[in-house]
C-alpha cells in the first residue's frame, strides 16, 4: 500500500478497447439515440388516449467481475481503494481476491449463499471480489444485523457461512468453526481480524437460484425477513448506464456510502471497479451529518457519489458548499421535495428502484442550468432506464391511461431472479397483461408503489399502496415490527403507526398491549426488538395500552391510532416543568440556547409537548433529523456539532449546554 495522493491518480493505460469498452460504448449510444424511446406507448385505449407503458433504450447485458478483471490487467497500478491510511492499487486488490477465494474454495462452492458481516471498508470489497470470482452468492449484511434476525435468516436459507470480525458474529457462529482470512484489517471501518464462520447448527434449506450474483434482505410481513436473489446481468445494465449516464472512468473517485445491508451499496462498489475508477470508503458519520457528509466530499476530492434522500435535502435548504469536486449525486430512497437550485454545481439524479429490480429502474438528471432549478416542488423519479419497462395498471393489472394513478409494474433486464421463496415470488413476479404487446418482457414485478405517468413517459411518485412504508428512506413492513414485538413473552398484541411530520418525514410508534401480569418497561421492550430488526424499523416510541380502537369490520382502527398519537404528541412529556403545568418556553430562567434548541425539536419533530429535560431520542429523534437538528444550529450559532454528540446527550437542556460551551466569546464591549 502507499500513501493517498493530494489528487485522483489518472492510470497511463485507459480501458479503451476490447469487448468491455465495445459494450460501453454501445450502452453509451442507445442511451442516447434511444432516450426518446422512453416515452414510448405500444399500445392506446382505441380512443387516441396513450396507455401508461414505457420502454427504456435498448440494453444488452454485459460482464461484471471480467470488466474488474479486465482493469487489474491493464492498470494494476491504478487506485481501486483509498481511504485514510492508504491506497490498495487494482493489484493489491486483486491479488487480495485471489487469496481469500483460495482460502473459501475447499468450504464454499458456487451457488452456497454467504453471509457478509463487514462494514464499508477496503474488506468489504476484497470480499465481494473474491466471492464473485467463486460463483458464490453475496448476502450483505452489515456489521450487527441483530441476534435473532440473523437466526431466523440462517433458519430460513442455506447459509454456507458467515464472513466477519469474530468479535460481532452472532453467537452460533462465534463458537463454530473459524476459518482465518487475510482480509485488509487497516483503514477505515477495517475489522479488528476477519474469519469465515461455519455454524454448528442445522442450516435452512432454501437456496439462491442457479446464476445468482448476490442477494439482499427486504423486509417481510410475517416477521421474518424474505431474500431477493440478482443475476450479474442485471446488474450489468445498471452499471452500464451509471457509467454512461455520470461518465465515471479511470482517475475519478466514487463513494462507497450506503449501508451495507441495502443494495445500492452494489452499485457503487461495482461501478468504480468496473470502470477503473477508486472507490472511498465512508467514515460512519458521515451518513447522518450533511455538514461532515459535504466537508468529507472536498477533503476526499469525491467526483462522483451515491446518498440517501434524507441525507441530501438539508443541503439544498442552504447555499450549496464550495470546493467540490462532486460531478454526479445520485439520491434515493425517499421522496424528494425540492429541487437542487442553480448553485448545486453537481448533477443531480433523482433516482428510484426496488431491490426486486436491481437497485434503480427510473432516474431524473436536474442541473443548475434547467429552468426549474431551485422549484419548490417535488421533481419526477424519472423515465425508464435501458432495458427497463414500467406499466402503471389498475387493480386488475390492466394499464390505466396516462395521466391517472395506478401500481407501477417493472418489467425487462433488471429485474431479479426472485425471491428464495418460490410461492412468494409467483405472487410477486407475474406475467404481462395479455393483452399488450411486449414480446421482450415475459415477467412484470408488482411493486406496490403509486404512480402516475406524464405523457413524456415520466414517473410522478404518490406512495404506497400496501401497509409497507418507508422511514429513512427504507422500505419496512409494519407487520414484520409487530412480528418483532410478540416474540417477547411479556406481549400479547402489537400494532405499529407511522407519525409523520409537516415536511412527510415519518417515525414508527408500536402500541403494546401486554400479556396478564407483565409489566414491562417501554425501554425494555425497545431493547428486546433490536436483535430483531434493522436500526431504521425500531420505532421510536412505545405505548403501552389496554386495547385497540376498532373500525366497523372489528378490524384494529390504524388511523384513529394514528390519530391518537397526533394528540399525545401534543401533549405534555416527562420534564418536570411540565409536570407542574409550566411551558419551559415561558420560564424566565430559560436561556436563549436552550429556547433555540427546543423550539428546533419542537419543529423537526412536530411535537409542542417536549420540554428541556426530554431526551432527544426518546422523544422520537433520528439520525435523519440530527442532521436537520445539526443544521439549524449551526446557522443560528456558528456552532458546529457531531451528531453523536446529538443521540449522546441525556436531555436537551445537556446539549444547549454543550452548544454553548463550544460559542466564540464575544469581545468585551461587543
Amino acid at each position: 500500500m502507499t500513501q493517498p495522493p493530494t489528487a485522483p491518480v489518472v492510470p497511463a493505460t485507459p480501458l479503451g478497447t476490447g469487448p468491455a469498452a465495445d459494450s460501453a460504448r454501445s450502452t453509451r449510444t442507445a442511451t442516447r439515440t434511444g432516450s426518446s424511446s422512453s416515452s414510448s406507448s405500444s399500445n392506446n385505449t382505441g380512443t387516441g388516449t396513450a396507455l401508461s407503458v414505457a420502454h427504456g433504450p435498448a440494453a444488452e447485458p454485459t460482464r461484471v467481475l471480467a470488466r474488474f478483471e479486465d482493469w487489474a490487467r491493464r492498470t494494476p497500478k491504478a487506485p481501486a481503494v483509498i481511504d485514510d491510511l492508504g491506497i490498495w492499487t487494482y493489484q493489491d486488490l486483486d491479488a487480495a481476491a485471489a487469496l481469500a477465494a483460495k482460502d473459501l474454495a475447499d468450504r464454499v462452492r458456487p451457488g452456497d449463499l454467504v453471509g457478509v458481516c463487514l462494514d464499508r471498508s477496503t474488506a468489504l470489497v476484497v470480499t465481494a471480489v473474491a466471492l464473485a470470482r467463486l460463483g458464490a452468492v453475496y448476502l450483505p449484511l452489515g456489521t450487527r444485523p441483530g441476534e435473532r434476525r440473523i437466526r431466523a435468516v440462517t433458519e430460513d436459507l442455506d447459509v454456507a457461512c458467515l464472513i466477519g470480525d469474530p468479535g460481532v458474529l452472532p453467537e452460533d457462529y462465534r463458537g463454530g468453526e473459524h476459518v482465518p482470512l487475510l482480509l485488509p484489517t487497516e483503514g477505515v471501518n477495517a475489522p479488528a481480524a476477519a474469519v469465515a464462520a461455519f455454524a454448528d447448527s442445522v442450516r435452512g434449506t432454501r437456496r439462491a437460484p442457479e446464476g445468482a450474483l448476490y442477494a439482499v434482505l427486504t423486509s417481510g410481513s410475517t416477521g421474518r425477513p424474505k431474500a431477493v436473489a440478482v443475476a450479474e446481468p442485471s446488474l450489468s445494465v445498471a452499471l452500464d448506464w451509471y457509467r454512461a449516464e455520470t461518465g465515471l472512468a479511470p482517475g475519478d473517485r466514487q463513494s462507497l456510502l450506503i449501508g451495507v445491508a441495502f443494495d445500492p451499496h452494489l452499485l457503487e462498489l461495482w461501478a468504480a471497479l468496473t470502470s477503473g475508477a477508486a472507490l472511498v470508503p465512508a467514515p460512519d458519520d458521515t451518513r447522518w451529518d450533511s455538514q461532515v457528509l459535504t466537508d468529507w466530499w472536498r477533503d476526499t476530492a469525491l467526483t462522483h457519489a451515491v446518498a440517501a434522500t434524507p441525507t441530501v435535502e438539508p443541503l439544498l435548504d442552504r447555499p450549496w458548499p464550495q470546493g467540490l469536486k462532486l460531478r454526479h449525486l445520485v439520491v434515493g430512497g425517499d421522496r424528494m421535495r425540492i429541487r437542487p437550485g442553480a448553485d448545486v454545481t453537481a448533477t443531480v439524479h433523482n433516482a428510484y428502484g426496488p431491490a426486486e429490480a436491481t437497485v434503480l429502474t427510473t432516474a431524473h438528471a436536474m442541473r443548475a442550468t434547467d429552468p426549474e432549478a431551485g422549484d419548490q416542488v417535488p421533481p419526477p423519479i424519472g423515465t425508464a432506464l435501458p432495458g427497463v419497462t414500467l406499466v402503471v395498471t389498475d387493480a386488475e393489472g390492466h394499464p390505466v391511461a396516462r395521466g391517472e394513478d395506478g401500481e407501477l409494474r417493472v418489467g425487462g433486464h433488471c429485474l431479479a431472479l426472485g425471491y428464495l421463496d418460490a410461492e412468494l415470488t409467483a405472487r410477486r413476479f407475474t406475467p404481462p397483461p395479455p393483452n399488450l404487446a411486449m414480446p421482450a418482457v415475459d415477467r412484470l414485478y408488482r411493486t406496490g408503489d403509486r404512480v402516475r405517468m406524464n405523457p413524456d413517459g415520466s414517473l410522478d411518485f404518490l406512495g404506497r399502496l400496501d401497509d409497507q412504508v418507508k422511514i429513512s428512506g427504507v422500505r419496512i413492513e409494519p407487520a414484520e415490527v409487530e412480528a418483532a414485538f410478540e416474540q417477547d413473552p411479556r406481549v400479547r398484541t402489537a400494532v405499529v403507526t407511522v407519525l409523520r411530520d409537516s415536511s412527510g418525514h415519518g417515525r414508527l410508534v408500536a402500541h403494546v398491549r401486554t400479556a396478564d401480569g407483565a409489566e414491562p418497561a417501554p425501554a425494555e421492550l425497545l431493547d428486546a426488538v433490536r436483535s430483531w430488526l434493522p436500526e431504521q424499523a425500531v420505532p421510536t416510541a412505545v405505548r403501552i395500552v389496554d386495547g385497540f380502537p376498532l373500525d366497523a369490520n372489528g378490524k384494529v382502527d390504524r388511523p384513529a391510532l394514528a390519530a391518537q398519537d397526533q394528540d399525545q404528541d401534543q401533549a405534555p412529556a416527562s420534564g418536570a416543568l411540565r409536570a407542574a403545568g409550566t411551558d419551559d418556553l415561558a420560564d424566565a430562567a430559560t436561556t436563549a440556547t436552550e429556547r433555540l434548541v427546543l423550539t428546533t425539536v419542537r419543529d423537526l419533530l412536530g411535537r409542542s409537548g417536549i420540554g428541556l429535560g426530554d431526551n432527544f431520542t426518546d422523544a422520537g429523534g433520528t439520525s435523519i433529523v440530527v442532521a436537520r437538528l445539526l443544521a439549524v444550529v449551526e446557522g443560528e450559532t456558528g456552532v458546529r456539532l457531531r451528531a453523536p454528540e446529538v443521540l449522546r446527550s441525556t436531555d436537551l437542556r445537556v446539549l444547549a449546554a454543550l452548544i454553548d460551551g463550544r460559542r466564540t466569546p464575544r469581545p468585551e464591549g461587543a
